[in-house]
């Protein structure tokens, strides 16, 4: 029995010697501060995410938006930040444009996103102002676009901050979606 102490004695002797050398050495070693992460305020709003129209007649139409709205900037949608990109393509005829946004607005699973576009290879577009609606429909998602009833971005007839059409137009079946996060203002 005394044989046996001995052995549990030194053993436990050897842990506590070995958790010693451990602490001295974590405490000779610069202390960290152990920081609790502390949650990320949501943003305002935002619209992200890339989709081909569905077209019957076989038109290739993207649409793709990374449009944000800061969780500070929740009181004025037109700090909006991002852009939007479109393109319509048919029988290897079309053009593109893409927008810098200038205004987003999000209610429930529907956004309205305009901007300016700064870069197409449609004459005339540049420098002019765009809107898309967006229903966020999970895989069925719909949109709509304010030269539906203003004619081609080029033509001049642009809308204001934040206005487009109804989203009439739907989103082909396959890998495309977007995504609304929806805007909650204090009223």
């Amino acid at each position: 029995m005394k044989r046996r102490t001995k052995i549990v004695v030194l053993g436990s002797a050897l842990l506590l010697t070995a958790g010693a050398a451990s602490a001295a050495t974590a405490s000779d070693a610069p202390r960290e501060r152990a920081t609790v992460s502390e949650p990320r305020q949501r943003e305002a709003a935002a619209l992200t995410g890339t989709a081909k129209l569905y077209r019957s007649d076989g038109d290739d139409i993207t649409f793709s938006f990374d449009a944000h709205l800061a969780a500070e900037d929740t009181a004025d949608p037109m700090q909006a930040t991002g852009t939007l990109e479109f393109s319509h393509y048919l029988n290897g005829k079309g053009a593109w444009a893409k927008a810098r946004v200038d205004c987003l607005v999000t209610g429930g699973k529907v956004a309205v996103v305009s901007g300016v576009v700064t870069e197409s290879d449609l004459p005339g577009a540049e420098g002019r102002r765009v809107g898309v609606t967006v229903h966020d429909l999970g895989r069925h998602d719909r949109l709509g676009y304010s030269w539906l009833a203003s004619g081609s971005p080029a033509e001049g007839n642009e809308p204001p901050k934040c206005a487009s059409a109804a989203p009439f137009e739907k989103v082909k079946k396959g890998p495309g979606d977007f995504t609304v996060v929806p805007w909650q203002p204090e009223l």
